[in-house]
């Protein structure tokens, strides 16, 4: 009996031993692809719609652009077989293709290709106005050569064709979508070629005709998970094999830097590219009063913030441009100073038996921002109750987007990626203007950022740093933060650096200039 016992105990040793060594093997073979996770889902895979960076993540690697910036700030070719050369006038602009490359259908890349991609862009391109203000006209000039004419002279125009929503895809998968974008697909140049697409989950495989450097993985598995916590849970049990940083909780990022230091993970992260800042919508009473946003400006300690909300993660940062876009260093909004703030508000009638009241609207599926709309009204209670109430409103981001440019909201916490990383990609998306009424913009990308705040010198200055290079460039548009800065109709608070982290076994993220891990440079050792 007690031999029949240990024969049935043996045989049920060797069955769960046989079971767990089947779920290995099936582990194992899931895990050919590195899982690569973010939050958020992912509804468009279009270049020309794509907004957020999760989207041009995998843009990045389904597709190549015209050139890209090098790690010492230099326009490198890479679709391009050259630099491009400008004409003395500076309105033409002559690009060589590089030959012999092909889209993932097996379409021929050339002049014609990228012709038909950038007057897609322009036609119905979320971001077509980046294009629109400046090309006049595209044309082949040559099987490999492409003519850009300009309006006008445009000194960034070359960093603009860096940009990811600017990737060349197919005429020929394409051509039913010149008017309308393509979401559930993508054909383009990329080193990857997309295998299938849902937006919770999309796979992409090395693409054996890829022209230049091939990935050193056998594929990727993006995974798109709807919270932080559940990003958490799954690097620390290791579902994952990398994890992004978009959206997971500033606690949280400090727990993953601690495993690193421990010898848990590996990490890797780029420049900062990311600016954190509260909007002031400055058409409408109260924040019409420049002195009421000049007042408000001087309530949030950044310092305070930094620590507080995100354990030093993030930056405390003065401008609307990251420093590292600039030669030299300049933080022209103000720093915290409560009692500056109850001076002005004084002087507006405020403080004692007339409190200023202003509606802070936080997105809430973005766990920092709740964190630091909580972090700015307890330390204003703190400093200037006698003056000030800020009352808090959380809304989901993708309403917050629709309603921006609709006035919808007083005061709202936001944040912003350049689409190429020039501070020319910040500035004109905040403060551009084309139709301005006393400081009231009525027309301009102003008017989309919710602030309606236009000012015909910026514009002006916007303008004029288009027909300059270099130092005198950088000075102009420096000049047109200045005049915003004074203006407050923006507050910038923290600034961002992209960051991922990998299991032990897959190499250490590394970075792209445009803030975006090189997918195809991740390996599993």
């Amino acid at each position: 009996m007690i031999k029949l016992n240990n024969l049935k105990n043996i045989l049920k040793v060797s069955s769960i031993l046989l079971i767990l060594l089947q779920l290995s093997c099936v582990q194992d073979k899931k895990r050919e692809n590195i899982i690569v996770a973010s939050a958020g889902k992912i509804d468009s895979l279009d270049p020309a719609q794509a907004n957020t960076l999760r989207t041009l993540q995998i843009l990045s690697a389904l597709g190549d652009t015209l050139y890209k910036i090098d790690k010492d700030g230099n326009l490198s070719p890479i679709l391009a077989k050259d630099l491009p050369k400008v004409s003395k006038d500076g309105l033409l602009i002559d690009i060589p293709l590089r030959e012999n490359i092909s889209f993932h259908d097996g379409t021929s890349f050339n002049a014609k290709a990228m012709r038909f991609s950038l007057n897609r862009f322009m036609s119905i391109g979320t971001l077509n106005y980046l294009l629109n203000e400046k090309i006049e006209d595209i044309q082949v000039k040559d099987e490999f050569l492409l003519r850009i004419k300009l309006k006008k002279p445009s000194s960034s125009i070359k960093s603009l064709l860096t940009s990811v929503n600017l990737t060349p895809v197919s005429p020929n998968s394409y051509s039913n979508y010149t008017d309308k974008f393509n979401n559930k697909s993508f054909i383009g140049t990329g080193p990857y070629f997309l295998e299938s697409f849902s937006p919770n989950q999309q796979t992409i495989k090395p693409f054996i005709k890829y022209w230049g450097k091939k990935p050193l993985n056998n594929g990727i598995d993006f995974i798109n998970y709807s919270n932080s916590s559940s990003l958490f849970g799954a690097i620390k049990t290791k579902e994952i094999d990398v994890l992004i940083s978009n959206s997971i909780d500033d606690m949280q990022r400090l727990t993953l830097n601690n495993m690193v230091n421990n010898d848990k993970l590996n990490s890797g992260e780029g420049n900062p590219i990311e600016i954190g800042y509260i909007t002031f919508k400055s058409n409408t009473l109260p924040l019409i009063n420049k002195a009421i946003r000049e007042a408000l400006s001087y309530t949030i300690d950044r310092e305070l913030i930094a620590r507080q909300v995100s354990f030093g993660t993030r930056k405390p940062l003065r401008s609307i441009v990251p420093p590292h876009l600039r030669n030299k260093k300049f933080s022209p909004w103000s720093k915290y100073n409560p009692n500056l703030a109850r001076t002005l508000l004084k002087k507006e009638g405020f403080c004692n038996t007339n409190i200023l009241t202003i509606p802070l609207t936080f997105r809430s599926n973005v766990p920092a921002d709740k964190l630091l709309a909580l972090t700015w009204r307890d330390q204003i209670k703190k400093d200037l109750s006698d003056c000030l109430i800020i009352t808090l409103n959380g809304v989901e981001s993708t309403t917050v987007y629709k309603q921006l440019s609709e006035g919808a909201f007083e005061a709202v916490i936001l944040d912003w990626t350049g689409a190429y990383p020039d501070p020319e990609a910040y500035l004109t998306p905040l403060l551009s203007c084309t139709k301005i009424d006393n400081n009231n913009c009525l027309e301009g990308e102003a008017v989309f950022s919710g602030s309606f705040w236009g000012d015909s010198k910026v514009q002006e200055l916007l303008e004029k740093s288009e027909e300059l290079e270099g130092e005198k460039r950088l000075e102009t548009l420096t000049k047109a933060e200045q005049l915003a800065a004074n203006a407050s109709s923006y507050l910038p608070v923290w600034l961002v650096k992209p960051k991922a982290w990998s299991l032990k076994d897959i190499s250490q993220p590394e970075f792209s200039s445009n803030g975006l891990i090189i997918l195809k440079n991740l390996k599993r050792d």
